[in-house]
């Protein structure tokens, strides 16, 4: 029998503490205990990214870190972007600028996507796709990817209201 370790981690705001064993996997951790079944696993290698997620506000691979290695830490999921049943200025971007297809990439490439804003507030397109690297998406072509990336650094995300959301959460009024 394995042994197990107790760890205590913030998951989108809520504090959990749980036994698990050495060798389970964070991606594991966040689907199959917490429910988190928005970070996905795709390719098990690091090299998709379908499973980011912020650990302490940075962008990590849930699929190659272990469970154990977030103890004591704050992990934030693509269900801890949306708040009050708002979406985030990211997810309301990727809406507006169809910015997905299947859907498989997107929880990780909005979690990329807010790293590199905090990271880099107004890049530049090609910053954009240099920040997106490591996330893949075979159905898009990225363009709306990037648009969407884009539209919050300009400021320019509307809600259904009107509403201009920017990436620090401000509201400005606009035209749809």
């Amino acid at each position: 029998m394995a042994s197990s370790t107790t760890i205590t981690v913030e998951v989108d705001d809520v504090m959990y503490t749980d036994d698990v064993e050495p060798r389970l996997l964070l991606v594991q951790y966040l689907r199959e205990r917490l429910g988190k079944t928005g970070t996905l696993i795709g390719c098990d290698t690091t090299n998709c990214g379908a499973c980011t997620v912020h650990l302490d506000g940075v962008g990590v691979k849930s699929c190659t870190m272990l469970a154990v290695q977030a103890d004591g830490h704050k992990v934030t999921t693509i269900e801890g972007m949306a708040k009050d049943g708002t979406l985030s200025p990211l997810q309301e971007a990727f809406h507006q600028c169809h910015a997905l297809q299947c859907g498989f990439c997107t929880p990780g490439m909005i979690m990329q996507s807010a790293s590199l804003l905090k990271e880099n507030p107004h890049p530049s397109e090609e910053e954009i796709r240099d920040g997106l690297e490591g996330n893949l998406c075979r159905c898009t072509g990225y363009q709306n990817i990037v648009a969407a990336v884009k539209s919050v650094a300009d400021g320019t995300v509307y809600d259904d209201s009107g509403v201009s959301t920017t990436a620090g959460g401000s509201q400005t009024a606009g035209v749809s």
